[in-house]
């Protein structure tokens, strides 16, 4: 039962998610006259499905861990031959819906309107969240500094109101932790306003084991600070659509540059690699996220989103992002690359992503005690 409570709000997210990020593709390609066979959601035996009008066959299949969009024709064209190859095969008419013939900013809009249905997902459940939950804006202020702690090292006292974290303005004391956790370098600079002078400090913070509100073990930084809200009351505020929208666009973005600079942390050898997590994690999170309700289930769903729409444009064949590069390439060199120049990026691209796959799970498994 236990099992159920965490696997059923996963395949709810992931199945929303997923169908959002295919829609985005399946949107355009039609847009741009691309014939389109099958829209499912997961991979394997197909489970149940139907046959729109124009042919496209719309399933569920038995795997939900992803889904695709398959078009008309669909198959790699690396040359001229071979694409004067394919056409003859095909009528006029059903030669304009091969993908492989449309313009290449047409191909470009369509691969790359995945991930952007997936940011556009995370901005309007924000916005939807901020309109009718409220957001906080509680001011950030430190009633106790550790002694001998980071903070008390740096200067920073009782009484400070912090304003910035490493150049981001703090808006709330939930931005805090947030911030300080979300850095990618080792020292943070903090910003506090003290008899209405701002005054910029430099912290190491200390990196400790220590549990999530979810119970989960996690790596984190902590300063030596204790930030309460006065009379114990979150400031929330429910926001007009507008201003609702524009939080919205900083937290989608917020995520995405921090999840960047994660990544560059890994290229550098500072990130740490413990906290990457794969569909285990995943569904463990989600379960644990959606006991706390409706609300709490939109806002991992945003976040999970953003994930999903940022990894796929990494430049690594076989995601969205390597398709974009080899049309970059193409527009580059006025020619597609050679199908042995694809061949050899599709073999390094399935290499790492098969590492990836293999290393997001066995941190799973060391999350669950498991290895």
């Amino acid at each position: 039962m236990e099992i159920l409570n965490f696997l059923v709000p996963f395949i709810i997210l992931l199945t929303v998610v997923v169908f959002v990020h295919e829609y985005g593709h399946y949107y355009f390609a039609k847009k741009f006259g691309v014939g389109i066979t099958d829209f499912s959601i997961g991979f394997g035996k197909e489970l149940f499905g139907f046959n729109d009008k124009s042919g496209t066959r719309w399933k569920f299949c038995l795997i939900p861990l992803g889904g695709y969009v398959k078009f008309f024709g669909d198959r790699n064209v690396f040359s001229q031959t071979e694409q004067k190859e394919l056409l003859e095969k095909y009528s006029k008419d059903d030669q304009s819906k091969l993908f492989v013939t449309k313009p290449l900013y047409q191909r470009s809009l369509i691969v790359a309107a995945g991930p952007i249905a997936n940011f556009i997902l995370a901005i309007f459940i924000f916005a939807f969240i901020y309109m009718f939950a409220g957001k906080d804006f509680t001011p950030a202020q430190i009633n106790e500094v550790q002694k001998d702690g980071p903070a008390y090292t740096a200067g920073i006292k009782d009484g400070d109101l912090i304003l910035k974290i490493n150049n981001k303005k703090v808006s709330s004391l939930l931005d805090v932790s947030t911030y300080i956790n979300s850095s990618s370098t080792k020292d943070i600079k903090i910003t506090v306003l003290r008899n209405d002078a701002e005054i910029d400090y430099i912290v190491l913070p200390k990196l400790i084991e220590a549990k999530d509100t979810l119970g989960n073990t996690i790596n984190k930084k902590i300063i030596g600070i204790k930030i309460s809200p006065p009379n114990n009351e979150l400031q929330r505020e429910r926001l007009g659509p507008a201003t609702a929208l524009f939080y919205a666009l900083k937290e989608t973005w917020f995520v995405i540059t921090a999840s960047s600079d994660f990544v560059i942390s890994m290229f550098k050898g500072t990130g740490d690699t413990k906290q990457l997590g794969g569909p285990i994690k995943i569904a463990k999170i989600t379960g644990q996220v959606a006991q706390y309700g409706f609300i709490a289930f939109l806002s991992i769903m945003a976040y999970i989103s953003i994930s999903l729409g940022f990894i796929n444009l990494f430049p690594i064949p076989m995601l969205d992002g390597g398709h974009l590069m080899f049309y970059a390439f193409e527009k580059i060199l006025g020619r597609p690359l050679t199908q042995k120049t694809q061949e050899g990026f599709f073999r390094i691209g399935l290499f790492l992503l098969l590492f990836l796959m293999l290393f997001t799970t066995v941190n799973d498994l060391k999350d669950l005690g498991l290895f």
